[in-house]
């Protein structure tokens, strides 16, 4: 029911409300979206553009590191023959035991190294040594003496006595030390001043002892040199020192 007042009418009454706008479609890749649109109270529809998703940019890839050369194989080195300074059956000198002869050369392995040994024979001592090759210098292995050499020692035999006052202990350990040298001039010395001048009952038990190891080590090498008895090369030591004024 309309009401007059004086100046402007006033209207009253129910108004609608206005529907609500449904929901705008969700907006996906590469599709079109309808809007609304009111221009001066004129409603119309805008079809907008479809939203693109931005393409994600390229991964550059990173190239692959070369793989490393491989290093060069070195060919198996041919292992050079060890020299030998003896062959079976030479006479050699060894100068913890004397005199002996080379009965074999044998290779075996040892902790996975393969090793040439000697095999050396003393006869006199019952007895086997296995030197390796490599350690022929280190040992004092050698030859026999030359006759040069030989003469030498026979030199010596004929000269004095030099005899030191010391204590004995002190020269006995100096006349073994002479004897396992193995040098047959050293030997020649112990036995020039142990010589007997008059009967065996002037010496001592251990000077005795010593004379006997070191006249029986130069008559070994003497009878290799010479090669005659053992025996015979030690008589003739003997003669030498007797000769001696």
């Amino acid at each position: 029911m309309a009401k007059i007042t004086k100046g402007k009418a006033k209207t009253t009454g129910t108004t609608k409300k206005p529907a609500a706008a449904k929901p705008a479609p969700a907006v996906t890749k590469k599709t079109a979206t309808a809007v609304k649109v009111t221009v001066k109270g004129k409603t119309t529809m805008k079809v907008a553009p479809p939203v693109q998703k931005a393409k994600p940019a390229p991964q550059v890839q990173k190239a692959a590191p070369a793989p490393a050369a491989a290093a060069p194989v070195a060919a198996p080195v041919a292992k050079k023959p060890e020299k030998l300074d003896f062959t079976t059956g030479d006479f050699v000198v060894y100068p913890a035991h004397g005199v002996g002869y080379v009965e074999g050369v044998e290779t075996t392995t040892i902790a996975g190294m393969e090793i040439t040994l000697y095999t050396i024979c003393f006869e006199k001592d019952r007895m086997r040594l296995k030197l390796p090759i490599s350690k022929v210098k280190s040992s004092g292995l050698r030859k026999l003496s030359s006759k040069d050499r030989l003469k030498d020692a026979l030199a010596t035999l004929q000269g004095r006595s030099q005899t030191r006052r010391v204590m004995w202990s002190r020269r006995a350990q100096e006349y073994e030390a002479k004897i396992n040298s193995g040098d047959p001039v050293a030997i020649a010395e112990v036995l020039r001043d142990l010589r007997k001048d008059t009967d065996e009952s002037e010496q001592s038990y251990s000077e005795r002892q010593i004379y006997q190891a070191a006249l029986e080590r130069l008559a070994r090498e003497v009878a290799a040199i010479e090669k005659i008895d053992e025996k015979k090369a030690a008589e003739k030591l003997e003669a030498v020192l007797s000769n001696v004024a």
